[in-house]
């Protein structure tokens, strides 16, 4: 290879070295942060045959060159072209400041919130179950507690846990936060703590809806602070979110810049304790009261359009759902529905049922493809992804079966839109956050039960039935072929021969030429594993430059122990 040249060729098809913010590489690729990729000339790198594959992944525009000559290339282009060198870590910090600035709010809002998910979905599920427990006319015109007075202490216990999570969510925004805006994590729980300290006025303590509904219009307030001239309502931000990520924010931004006023010991004593004294001021003085009104005014605002524009609003937000999920932008959700809830004061959260419909229907059309699909690898995938959608974790039949098939993708959007065009209709809300599926009855506002049920069963039904029809038709031949190219995994034992037809079959590049065996030496061949596990095909693996065959054909193996031998 001739690595003057090749470098040459690739910053010209980039778009010249104005075009690359910063580069690095790896063991065998070129990672790019790219200014404009509309300038890059894809069809310039396809045609290289020096070049094995290019792929874009996180910010960075990834160029496969191999083994030994990926280093001398990227030499030429920072020596020849003056493209700037930076290390992988910085290459990926910079790709993460890129792009527009929608796009990279999303992406902060996931990073936060998807780690803290657990505590809230669980907590969710525990609010719903005290509120099944509690319902009256339900089951029964007694509720499970009065008709089992027995159960009222286990009650209580489950609503002590269950709204753990939510009072002290901005603990758990702020130390999640802080991470995310590189501060301090426990200087962004403490912030937390304080917004949430019983000190303060708490929606909690209101016992009557119409005085949880005051406190949260902020109004009727008469505890008071007498700061700088001013009245400063003693007022808590359970359950607040935009409060919580601006101040947490703020507090990190100071942090950050006291880090380089001070050094050493003072650096050790003054940094936290100035940072938390005026971050406190700031948070209850200026930005709590301001970002509070301003999170009360977009919930309303969201709550009301969702009520005004009735089933179309509905059929809208449950076709376009599922793009959503593919897009992650349904990680921020959760921002905007933990205020709808109605221990939060909110008339209840219509996101988490139509979530609900929308997965159910992906659910549906995955199962439809197992039914029909006579490809082992895709009736595995659809089979498994399916049942996990129907119970609210739709990425495995989303993006391993619906997507690739696409037809499956758009007859569950269809559904999931007449579903939650009767979700809205009927006024069905949720009153925790949980599994969004058959099971996210629990989180239902009860009264509401019987008809998300109905319409999850309706949802299911027209989207299995819709794809079975077209899988019987227009789409009978991707249930032969599956789209999805590799057969079933197989055991490979460690050190021990296989005869090659056991192998998995996994095809090759288009680019690559097959070899082919006389039937003697195929009957002589083995194939011998290095470790004991399953042999995977390489379009399973998550990196792109072998998954997509870029680097030959093969496949991969996940070991079920941590031995590792060489074969011979």
């Amino acid at each position: 290879m001739d690595h003057a040249k090749v470098a040459t060729e690739v910053v010209e098809a980039i778009g010249g070295p104005s075009n690359i913010s910063a580069a690095a590489h790896c063991a065998t690729r070129l990672r790019l942060v790219i200014v404009d990729p509309d300038k890059i000339n894809q069809q310039a790198l396809d045609d290289n045959e020096e070049l094995k594959g290019t792929f874009a992944a996180g910010g960075m525009f990834q160029i496969i060159v191999g083994p030994g000559d990926v280093d001398q290339v990227f030499q030429h282009m920072v020596d020849d072209h003056g493209v700037r060198q930076v290390s992988k870590d910085e290459a990926k910090e910079e790709a993460e400041q890129g792009g527009n600035l929608f796009s990279r709010f999303i992406k902060m809002i996931a990073d936060i919130f998807v780690p803290i998910l657990p505590a809230l979905i669980a907590g969710g599920l525990l609010m719903a179950l005290h509120s099944v427990l509690k319902a009256e006319g339900l089951f029964a015109k007694q509720s499970v507690v009065q008709m089992f007075p027995w159960l009222e202490d286990y009650d209580s216990l489950i609503n002590l846990v269950s709204s753990a999570a939510f009072a002290s969510l901005p603990i758990l925004v702020g130390f999640s936060s802080a991470k995310r805006f590189g501060g301090n994590v426990y200087l962004g729980a403490a912030m937390g703590a304080a917004m949430v300290s019983p000190s303060l006025l708490s929606a909690y303590s209101m016992a009557k809806p119409d005085e949880a509904s005051a406190f949260w219009s902020y109004s009727n307030q008469s505890s008071v602070w007498h700061l700088f001239g001013l009245e400063v309502t003693k007022v808590g931000y359970q359950a607040m979110v935009i409060p919580t990520l601006v101040v947490t924010w703020i507090l990190c931004l100071i942090e950050k810049r006291l880090h380089k006023v001070f050094k050493g010991t003072a650096d050790f004593l003054l940094t936290p304790l100035i940072t938390l004294l005026v971050t406190g001021f700031l948070a209850f003085v200026v930005v709590g009261p301001i970002t509070r009104e301003i999170s009360n005014q977009l919930t309303s605002g969201i709550d009301w359009l969702y009520g005004t524009l009735g089933p179309v609003g509905g059929l809208l937000f449950g076709f376009f759902y599922s793009p959503i999920v593919v897009t992650g932008l349904h990680q921020s959700f959760p921002a905007i529905e933990i205020p709808l809830l109605p221990s939060n004061g909110g008339l209840g959260d219509f996101i988490f049922p139509v979530a609900s419909m929308a997965n159910v229907a992906q659910g549906a059309a995955a199962l439809a493809v197992f039914f029909k699909c006579r490809n082992a690898k895709m009736k595995g995938l659809a089979g498994a992804g399916g049942v996990s959608a129907v119970f609210g974790i739709t990425e495995p039949a989303i993006f391993g079966v619906n997507l690739r098939l696409r037809w499956p993708f758009f007859i569950g959007m269809g559904a999931a839109a007449i579903g939650s065009a009767g979700v809205a209709l009927l006024g069905v809300r949720g009153q925790a956050l949980g599994a969004a599926g058959f099971a996210g009855f629990v989180s239902i506002i009860p009264a509401s039960i019987p008809a998300y049920l109905a319409l999850e069963v309706l949802v299911f039904v027209l989207a299995f039935a819709a794809t079975l029809a077209y899988a019987s038709t227009r789409g009978r031949a991707d249930m032969v072929d599956g789209a999805a190219g590799a057969d079933s995994a197989a055991t490979a034992p460690a050190a021990a021969a296989a005869p090659a037809s056991a192998a998995p079959s996994v095809a090759a590049p288009a680019a690559a030429s097959a070899v082919e065996f006389s039937a003697e030496a195929k009957a002589d061949l083995t194939l011998t594993s290095p470790m004991a596990g399953t042999a995977v095909p390489l379009g399973q693996v998550k990196d792109e430059s072998f998954a997509k065959g870029m680097l030959g054909p093969g496949i991969a193996i996940e070991p079920s122990s941590g031995v590792v031998v060489a074969p011979c």
